[in-house]
């Protein structure tokens, strides 16, 4: 048998699992949380049926490519080498480990460096435009919700109606991540696929999304379950919505790849200041008095992160052309953050421990970034000579 067609079918078993076992966790994290009393067969039964249709819609559509575009740029090797095989073996690696690796940034730079810059601009834009996001609508679903959620426990009749939305909401996002996704995985494939190539891909990616089912969801599932109330059907089914429809946005945004990753945890990150503060306020609405000053620059800041997003869905892929974008969207965060921490003064231990849990997530992914980015150019430079030039056979 042709040794090219060994390590590609090799490769790609080894980053679907790679894949499946760090990425989907954002997506299906929640679900598999609220839904723990449930057989892990079912779930994966109703996970397992959107990939298939997600998969097979992608393949039917773009002639053969069931990356929906997002590999064009991504030339196929056919002379693939044993060297492709060590991304998604450090991914996994590193996955054991419980960081929150970025495989678009460890699998997709391998094979294209220069991809790195709009792949990199594109990811941290994500965590930012998530996390203003989530500051902001969380503030009101606090108010509304999630306070009501954690003072009183579902009813039967509740859970069967919150039960029926997160199914909607988690197959939304599942679907919309998938697209993201694919790319890292179906990168060792050719852009066009044969019926049996999909067949036995398809097999493959279910199997391997069985274990994660069977596992619970592994060491990154810990990250999701630290965060505030994400185990209540009702507040997993208003994250899922939320994030499916900034992985929506990013999907026509550009077909740049990107990493899911940072989108989801700047989600997480927006979402936990933005619960802890609003319950310490409706807690302690003294707070107000106490620091005036600190509530109206809060309500001005959240007009401004308003009107940033606006700006940024306007803008679209144009965005990324703009260098002082990012840097403004990074200080807006902070500002938003220290005001939260300035007003609530009864709350500020509260919110330490907040920041403090966002904080060593952000240093997880980070410590992952740079050593995915690091790992793809040293293993270059060792094999070539250079930390640019392809890999030959």
């Amino acid at each position: 048998m042709d040794p090219t067609l060994i390590i590609m079918w090799l490769g790609f078993i080894l980053a679907g699992y790679a894949v499946v076992g760090n990425d989907s966790i954002q997506t299906l994290g929640t679900f598999l949380s609220s839904n723990e009393e449930r057989p892990w067969y079912v779930l994966w039964a109703f996970a397992g049926s959107i990939l298939t249709f997600t998969l097979i819609y992608g393949w039917y559509q773009y002639g053969g490519d069931v990356s929906y575009g997002r590999l064009e740029k991504y030339a196929f090797v056919d002379n693939m080498s044993w060297p492709y095989l060590l991304p998604p073996l450090v991914l996994m690696l590193l996955t054991r480990t419980g960081i929150p690796v970025s495989t678009s940034f460890l699998v997709l730079t391998f094979f294209k460096p220069k991809g790195l810059i709009d792949m990199t601009v594109k990811s941290v834009l994500g965590y930012a435009l998530a996390f203003l996001l989530a500051i902001i609508v969380w503030q009101f679903v606090t108010k509304l919700l999630d306070k009501r959620f954690m003072d009183n426990k579902i009813t039967s009749n509740q859970k069967r109606n919150w039960t029926i939305l997160q199914w909607c909401s988690t197959g939304f996002l599942w679907g919309q991540w998938l697209i993201q996704d694919f790319a890292n995985i179906y990168v060792y494939l050719p852009r066009s696929l044969t019926g049996i190539e999909i067949g036995l891909s398809l097999a493959i990616l279910l199997t391997m999304l069985a274990v994660i089912f069977y596992s619970k969801g592994g060491n990154i599932q810990k990250i999701v379950k630290a965060k505030t109330n994400t185990t209540d059907i009702r507040s997993a089914t208003i994250v899922d919505f939320i994030y499916g429809i900034l992985l929506l946005f990013f999907k026509e945004f550009s077909n740049v790849p990107m990493s899911t990753t940072w989108v989801f945890l700047g989600l997480l990150a927006g979402r936990e200041i933005a619960i802890r503060y609003t319950v310490e306020l409706i807690k302690e609405p003294s707070d107000i008095e106490r620091a005036p000053a600190m509530h109206y620059a809060g309500i001005g800041l959240n007009f401004v992160i308003v009107a940033l997003i606006a700006y940024v869905v306007f803008l679209r892929d144009a965005v990324t052309d703009i260098p002082w974008m990012v840097p403004l969207m990074a200080g807006v965060m902070i500002a938003r953050a220290a005001v939260a921490y300035y007003e609530t003064l009864p709350g500020r231990f509260n919110l330490k421990a907040a920041f403090k849990d966002i904080g060593k997530d952000l240093a997880k992914v980070t410590f992952g970034l740079a050593i995915s980015i690091a790992l793809v150019f040293v293993m270059r430079f060792l094999l070539t000579g250079s930390f640019s030039a392809p890999i030959g056979g």
